[in-house]
């Protein structure tokens, strides 16, 4: 650990919660979340069935909505390669389709990028390179009689520029095609997105070629088009070569006004908006990378929900980057903000209400009763609310706290299942945590103290690898005494409807029924018989408190602290200074003795020490305190 990072650690337990405090939650972030109406497609396709889809494509094409045609045509492509079923029945019942057709060039695109993957070439072996090029010369036919079928249609030549990236294709060719996708719709942004992949500097082109491209696109394109992001997307490709050469940087000037020009277009969209989450994601990378944390900030606000696989695939899991990334804004910002001031307040921007509807509905099903929980849970950091799930069960939840612990700011996982990694430990019996937002369920199996199993289901994600959710559903049986494992695993290999498989799976281990309410409110146990609270304690209250609670008894409440007058804090903050100094002029001035020293210091940490309770123990948001039971 750096010593600036030692000195600077108690700024972040201070102000990070405070800062980006109006951000969604982890768990309501979603990769590539679609729209309404593309998640009712993509749900009847991993069904099996193709209409949805059919009508879906043939409004986009009467309506020449030819940038949402191609979000859905590349969603749908991508979701054929696991539910491949779908398409080809309906390219047996219409197979001059022209929405089907293009579907089919689509998926023979992705698929040859999922063989090849994503890894620079000298990564890549050699029978994955011939396997990439024969699937995508068997595209070249689909791709020519996408564009014949329906000829006023770009996305067939947005698939052909992709294609013709991966088998090399020369120059003359990446030039027809792409002035024939500019003769459809000049502000195409799929196909310029294509184009400037294949000029960029780690295929066929230079680092000047393509800003030069994506300048001179976003100069031409009309107020509002997300091609003024494009010189964005050249920053990212440049930042990631990760060339280090001599002298000033030579685009330095070129990813300022980049950054500026998407700045412009971002306050153009309303925060949260789905459209704008691509090049959204772009400019969070780009300030972030910068170290330009207050704009990054900002950036992260606007996206609000919608994470998308580019940029941050090219560093790791989608997904936990972008998490990663956004948590470490925070912490950066923390880090300077001195101690004492007071925590900033999120902007008045009128976003929505994030940890109302967004934020994960939690719920955690111990396999035991209400009065061993309360009693294992005593030092776990959180205030919890049990209730009777059966006779051999429990229900748990979180009960927000007026301030936040000391050990709740130091863990940055949910609060639930911290709770539960904590209450578990030591004991036999597990604690099946539960999380659900409108996209995605997922569900995290505890065990003496220890995360054994965990899964998500997303509303279009594929289906789970195979032999991934065999080995999940064979610690579940383990855990549970269940001997048969399959019927988990079929359950935890659904798609399309995340709530319902989430309470399939709690059905197949034979744990009592989700609490009616779940997935609505935030807190649902309250009206429940037998509902009780246990009100969080400090982590030495806690140890007491489990050496002197009887077995069988649920823990009392401990004492509230009043909040202190302004008397209170005025006469200890006197007392600091005026032993501190006292202290450090003891020390300095031979004359006086070691013990009158000591006597100085240890007051000054004594009132040092009760003022930074006071301080902690204050309020920090607005949820009322948890009533004793």
């Amino acid at each position: 650990m750096r010593l600036t990072t030692l000195f600077t650690l108690p700024r972040v337990l201070r102000h990070s919660d405070a800062i980006g405090a109006d951000l969604p939650p982890d768990d309501a972030v979603v990769l590539d979340a679609p729209d309404p109406t593309l998640r009712v497609a993509l749900a009847a396709a991993a069904g099996g069935d193709h209409a949805p889809a059919a009508e879906l494509l043939a409004l986009t094409r009467e309506h020449a909505q030819w940038e949402r045609r191609d979000t859905c045509v590349s969603r749908l492509a991508r979701a054929s390669l696991h539910h491949p079923g779908w398409l080809d029945s309906w390219l047996e019942e219409s197979p001059q389709d022209p929405d089907a057709v293009l579907v089919k060039a689509d998926q023979y695109v992705y698929q040859a990028w999922q063989i090849r993957t994503g890894a620079r070439a000298r990564h890549v072996e050699a029978d994955q390179f011939r396997a990439f090029h024969t699937v995508l010369r068997d595209a070249v036919p689909v791709i020519s009689e996408a564009a014949e079928l329906n000829p006023d249609d770009p996305v067939p030549w947005r698939v052909a520029l992709t294609q013709a990236r991966g088998i090399q294709a020369p120059r003359e060719v990446f030039d027809t095609y792409l002035a024939e996708a500019n003769a459809r719709d000049p502000h195409h942004e799929g196909c310029h997105v294509q184009a400037l992949q294949y000029l960029c500097d780690k295929w066929f082109g230079s680092h000047e070629e393509m800003f030069a491209f994506a300048e001179s696109a976003a100069a031409q394109a009309p107020p509002g088009s997300r091609l003024h992001a494009l010189p964005l997307q050249a920053v990212v490709e440049y930042l990631i070569a990760d060339e280090e050469a001599p002298g000033p940087d030579p685009y330095a000037s070129r990813v300022e006004a980049a950054v500026t020009r998407a700045q412009a277009l971002s306050g153009s969209y309303a925060p949260g908006d789905r459209e704008a989450a691509g090049f959204r994601n772009h400019l969070a990378l780009v300030l972030w990378s910068m170290n330009r944390y207050e704009e990054a900030l900002a950036a992260f606000r606007d996206i609000g929900v919608h994470v998308t696989t580019f940029p941050w695939t090219y560093f790791g899991d989608a997904r936990a980057e972008f998490l990663e990334a956004r948590s470490d804004t925070r912490v950066e910002l923390a880090m300077r903000i001195p101690f004492f001031r007071p925590s900033p307040e999120p902007p008045a921007t009128g976003a929505p209400d994030w940890e109302r509807e967004l934020a994960p509905r939690s719920v955690a099903i111990a396999s035991t009763g209400p009065t061993e929980v309360a009693q294992a849970a005593l030092i776990c950091g959180h205030s919890l609310r049990t209730a009777p799930a059966g006779s051999h069960h429990t229900y748990v939840e979180i009960v927000p706290d007026p301030v936040r612990g000391k050990r709740a700011a130091l863990l940055p996982e949910d609060p639930l299942t911290s709770a539960a990694d904590s209450f578990t430990t030591a004991e036999d019996w597990p604690a099946l945590v539960l999380h659900r937002t409108p996209e995605r369920s997922s569900f995290t199996l505890l065990h003496r103290g220890r995360k054994v199993a965990a899964h998500t289901w997303e509303t279009a994600a594929p289906a789970t690898d195979h032999t991934e959710a065999t080995a999940t559903a064979t610690v579940l049986a383990r855990v549970y005494g269940l001997t048969d494992p399959r019927p988990l695993a079929h359950v935890l290999r659904a798609t399309g409807d995340p709530a319902r498989h989430q309470g399939e799976l709690v059905a197949a281990l034979g744990l009592p029924p989700l609490p009616a309410g779940y997935g609505g409110e935030l807190e649902i146990l309250a009206e429940l018989p037998g509902a009780r609270v246990l009100a969080r304690r400090g982590f030495f209250a806690g140890m007491r408190d489990t050496l002197t609670t009887k077995d069988g008894v649920h823990p009392e409440a401990p004492a509230q602290d009043e909040p202190h007058p302004a008397r209170w804090w005025a006469l200890r903050t006197a007392a600091l200074l005026f032993f501190t100094a006292a202290a450090v002029y003891a020390w300095w001035t031979p004359d006086i003795g070691w013990f009158r020293s000591t006597v100085s210091s240890v007051l000054a940490v004594y009132y040092a020490a009760k003022l930074l309770r006071a301080l902690r123990r204050r309020p920090v948001s607005s949820t009322p305190p948890p009533a004793a039971s």
